[in-house]
This record gives C-alpha cells, structure tokens and sequence, in this order.
C-alpha cells in the first residue's frame, strides 16, 4: 500500500493495531509490535503526540491540541505530526482506520 499524502493523512483518523502494545514512562514511550517483535522507543514529545492521536477524531484534530500545549506555531506541529504518523504506518505500529466512507 503506498503512503498517503499528507492531506490524506490529515484527514485519516488512526489507531493501533490489536498487535501493537505501547506503555508510557517519565523519559519514553515503548512501543511493541507483537507480530514482529520489534520493539520502537518514542521520545516525550513522540509520545504525548500518540496520546492525543488516540482522542482524536482525526490526525488534523490533533494539530490545534498539540499547538496549544506546546505553545508550538500550528504548521510545525504539522510537519513533525505527519512524519510521525508516517513512520510509523511504515512501521506497522499505527494504521488508517477505513470508515467505510470511501468511494
């Protein structure tokens, strides 16, 4: 499956899969993908963004969230939430939910 555009992916709202497990600490987030074993650390930033993707109605909605927290100009949250997402559709540890919507 290819990657989707950016817009796409603002639009997307996202979960972890059933084979992905993830736990927050002080200084990390640990992911586990129970499929492939493979463990993937995320730092303190990273991490509250998985937090507040999991609240979100969509990837875009937790733009506004996250500014405001940070105190971060909107378009950076953006560029860092994207390739965030993106690697980690890469890496099997989040996936697109398919709402039926689609043509």
């Amino acid at each position: 499956m290819a990657s989707p555009s950016t817009s796409e992916l603002l639009s997307a709202r996202v979960r972890l899969p059933q084979h992905v497990v993830h736990r927050s600490f002080a200084a990390e987030t640990v992911m586990l993908n129970l499929r492939t074993g493979g463990y993937h650390g995320l730092n303190v930033s990273a991490g509250r963004m998985l937090d507040v993707l999991e609240t979100c109605s969509t990837v875009g909605a937790a733009i506004p969230v996250l500014s405001k927290e940070y105190g971060v100009e909107e378009e950076l949250i953006e560029r860092d939430l994207t390739e965030l997402c993106s690697s980690l559709l890469d890496r099997g540890l989040i996936e697109i939910v398919d709402d039926g919507n689609a043509p």
